[in-house]
């Protein structure tokens, strides 16, 4: 029993010292951190420039469903069923800030250097099978080049040094 729980924590530990979990928990944290940007500057800057154009703030638009709705100080409905499509709005704009940030700046580059990296690695791998047919053919000229300097092999039955009258190392007994 002792043996597995050791072999569960070792897994556990492996787990969690892969590179993969800390970049998740990093973009995790910075992600937390960006969104509260985000929603700043639509809370701060677009909510108010919203106002600015309308009546008032984005997040106060709201209609009533079902009889004249009426709210107290503390922003709570006392009377009627309010649809608060402003706080949703700004919900969708926050959404939608966080978004193209993220694509911008981050997806589209890292798709440009990972685009760049495949082209560069396909380049390096034709040249690298290019090498090595090359390497091939002048191995291929230099056996042939030296196989003509030597001549023919002996005992293949052609070329000086072949034949019965010629050398062939066997002596002819009488």
């Amino acid at each position: 029993m002792a043996e597995k729980k050791e072999s569960v924590m070792a897994g556990f530990k492996a787990f969690l010292m892969r590179g993969n979990v800390i970049d998740l928990a990093v973009a995790v944290v910075i992600g937390a951190a960006f969104t509260n940007i985000v929603n700043s500057v639509v809370k701060g800057v677009i909510n108010p420039l919203v106002g600015a154009f309308g009546t008032k703030d984005l997040e106060s638009y709201q209609s009533c469903l079902k009889g004249p709705c009426r709210i107290d100080d503390a922003g709570n409905a006392v009377s009627g069923i309010p649809i608060m499509w402003g706080t949703v709005l700004s919900a969708v704009l926050s959404f939608l800030i966080t978004a193209a940030v993220v694509y911008f700046l981050m997806v589209l580059p890292m798709a440009k250097v990972l685009a760049r990296r495949a082209a560069h690695d396909k380049a390096k791998e034709g040249v690298q099978e290019t090498m090595e047919i090359s390497e091939l053919e002048v191995l291929k000229e230099i056996r042939d080049h030296l196989v003509a300097q030597r001549g023919p092999v002996p005992g293949t039955g052609s070329g000086p040094g072949t034949g019965s009258a010629g050398g062939s190392g066997a002596h002819p007994t009488s």
